[in-house]
């Protein structure tokens, strides 16, 4: 059977996901292997669509719009006696060389970069990332540095994007793999309960199709950046009904009279 038939069976019917157990490991790792690289799609668009849109709005704005300035002990130092807080069209940038503004103010905007008094905060996707000062005390930072550094970054980005797509697509297949080795002993637990005759080969292939649901909803929620409240137990609660379902689909064990 075609994988783009099995993940669109794998949707709505446990039945034939029940059918699947039966089939190889390989193909099955195949299958795996497609469906983490369609559910990382629209993180990596939008992260590194952030990231290129992030370099290229700080560079103009270090020349254009923020004050000359110093990271030193650990510290930003600067003539600004408030925030500055610019809009360029989604992405925000904050410099803040007053403590005012802290790193939970930060991470309320969905894309945004942020100088503050003690740390660096990139938020792309709504993931934040934290860069402290501290982390090299004995160095003075200035905004020509910063410039030459961005300047550097920019010119790297071909190089730079893809290889964040690579270590997304191989975080995203290791975690995929171990969540497929843990449903796949609840399947065994199921299989008990049920009286199936099923061993472990058979519920991590049944496993790898019963995360097809939840993972093809949160890839349609992230490509409309929807935020879903408590994801990580809606994906577990989801996978786990259609893997039991599937459990159930399957002959049960004939006992001997």
């Amino acid at each position: 059977m075609n994988v783009f038939v099995q993940l669109w069976k794998s949707l709505y019917s446990p039945k034939d996901i029940a059918r699947f157990r039966f089939q190889g490991i390989g193909k099955t790792i195949g299958y795996l292997f497609l469906l983490t690289f369609l559910s990382i799609l629209p993180t990596f668009y939008y992260a590194s669509a952030s990231l290129a849109e992030g370099v290229r709005t700080t560079s103009a704005l270090l020349h254009n719009d923020l004050p000359p300035f110093a990271i030193e002990n650990g510290e930003l130092r600067s003539a600004a006696a408030k925030p500055i807080h610019i809009d360029q069209g989604g992405f925000t940038i904050i410099f803040d060389s007053t403590g005012k503004v802290t790193s939970k103010n930060v991470e309320q905007f969905p894309n945004a970069i942020a100088l503050l008094k003690h740390e660096a905060v990139l938020v792309a996707g709504h993931q934040a990332q934290h860069y402290s000062y501290a982390t090299f005390p004995d160095v003075t930072i200035t905004d020509e540095d910063v410039r030459a550094f961005i300047a550097g970054l920019q010119s790297l980005l071909p190089v730079l994007i893809p290889l964040f797509g690579l270590v997304l697509y191989v975080l995203a297949c290791a975690g995929k793999f171990i969540s497929v080795c843990i449903f796949a002993f609840f399947g065994l637990i199921f299989a008990g309960v049920l009286d199936k005759k099923l061993r472990y080969r058979h519920t991590w292939v049944m496993s790898a199709y019963a995360i097809t649901l939840s993972t093809v909803f949160f890839t349609v929620m992230e490509t409309v950046q929807a935020v879903v409240p408590y994801g990580a137990l809606i994906h577990w609660f989801v996978s786990l009904v259609v893997l039991f379902l599937a459990v159930k689909e399957v002959p049960s064990a004939k006992r001997e009279i």
